[in-house]
């Protein structure tokens, strides 16, 4: 398509797309919740378009199908970003600024053809922000919502942001449901899902941990699908992430403050709650702050439960969730942190991308409960060595768990089923 051509055609959409916004309002209709009434709209203002080329009064359509995806993508979905959305080998999308919209790939960032003005990216903002009764303005210059799809919105204002609002939409792409399913995608082995599967019916505290896109919610995901159906879950995010399938599973995110300043709701006030809703298992989707404690102290009653953070290796992950409690108040020592969470976490499981975007299993550690000189001691129980993970010495803790629930510990970590 030539330049002038797609001058054209960009003129044409939007002639067409301000009847069919018109059509919209007038019926009343909401746009996101109706799409697929505005989909007959779409295809009822083209297909009379075209009916008006054939006088010659006004330039044809080059292609109705087209046309009316677009037209859709622009009223009901998100506009140019639709197509991403829309692509299943995109797992992330952001704006730096309006001229540059970037996409990754199985785990590779690219830079797009996409080219959007300040005004689209506004407008993009804030109908993404409207489903989600969340918003953002001066006095909230961050936010982070749930899409309409289940992908996770954060957004960072121009001011906060330089020059520019920052956008970032990271998809919920639905690769791996269920333990065995990370095996064939090559990120466990047939025996380390094995070994987690039983641990998770055991009733073990686990710690998923690892960078940014390292697979954590996956893995959380699938490690919560092993849960036992008769067990009561209640779970707590910032924004709901998890996504596995429970008889009995009650989720649970924050709330930002409203326009006077109160109402906020944060994950630390979630984790508590939970507390009085008579939870078999408690999943703190990622713990960031002083919620790390109410979670340790929920764990350390006898609950098991789950979470993910970020750090660098298992051993990263046990010092900062020794860290974060710290946050909780000058009350609260490392003295009485670090044998808590030496007794609480029973589990690191420790994730990584590596550079050609696949996301593996590093290790799995143990954490028997032992503190020497304010050190957590933990045993490998899977270890990578090169491509491959390979089980190393150690045992888990509490192998009368594994007996309760009916598995024989030695068996499932040498492999048999």
């Amino acid at each position: 398509m030539s330049l002038i051509q797609a001058d054209s055609h960009d003129e044409l959409v939007e002639t067409l797309d301000a009847q069919l916004r018109d059509i919209v309002r007038k019926d009343g209709i909401d746009p996101q919740r109706d799409a697929g009434l505005v989909r007959k709209f779409a295809d009822r203002v083209v297909a009379e378009h075209h009916q008006r080329s054939l006088t010659g009064a006004v330039v044809p359509v080059d292609n109705h199908e087209v046309t009316v995806e677009e037209l859709v993508a622009r009223v009901s979905g998100f506009g140019p970003l639709q197509r991403y959305l829309d692509d299943p080998t995109v797992e992330e999308i952001w704006i730096n600024d309006p001229s540059r919209v970037f996409v990754a790939r199985d785990g590779k960032h690219e830079l797009t053809t996409t080219i959007l003005s300040t005004a689209q990216v506004q407008e993009l903002v804030e109908r993404m922000l409207k489903s989600s009764g969340r918003r953002v303005d001066l006095s909230q210059p961050f936010v982070d919502a749930m899409l309409p799809g289940g992908h996770r919105l954060h957004v960072v204002l121009d001011g906060i942001s330089r020059g520019f609002s920052a956008v970032n939409i990271r998809k919920f792409v639905v690769r791996a449901v269920r333990l065995h399913d990370l095996v064939g995608l090559g990120s466990l082995t047939d025996q380390a899902a094995q070994f987690l599967d039983a641990s998770v019916r055991a009733g073990l505290n686990i710690v998923v941990a690892g960078g940014t896109q390292a697979g954590k919610t996956t893995m959380l995901n699938c490690l919560a699908a092993s849960i036992p159906g008769g067990d009561r879950v209640i779970s707590a995010e910032e924004v709901f992430e998890l996504r596995f399938n429970h008889p009995d599973w009650v989720a649970l995110q924050t709330r930002q403050k409203g326009l006077e300043g109160t109402g906020e709701i944060r994950l630390r006030d979630l984790v508590r709650e939970s507390l009085r809703m008579r939870p078999s298992r408690i999943i703190v989707g990622e713990v960031r702050a002083e919620e790390c404690l109410d979670l340790l102290l929920a764990l350390n009653s006898g609950l098991p439960g789950m979470t993910s953070l970020h750090a660098n290796s298992a051993r990263e992950a046990l010092l900062k969730m020794c860290t974060l409690p710290l946050l909780a108040g000058e009350n609260i020592s490392a003295r009485f942190v670090v044998p808590t969470v030496a007794s609480s976490v029973d589990l690191v499981v420790h994730l990584a991308i590596d550079s050609a975007g696949v996301r593996r299993c590093n290790e799995i550690v143990g954490v028997p409960g032992r503190v020497e000189n304010d050190n957590i001691e933990t045993e490998a129980i899977f270890a990578r060595e090169g491509d491959r993970l390979v089980r190393a010495t150690g045992m888990p803790p509490r192998p009368d768990s594994y007996e309760r629930a009916g598995f024989d510990i030695n068996a499932v970590l040498n492999g048999a089923r």
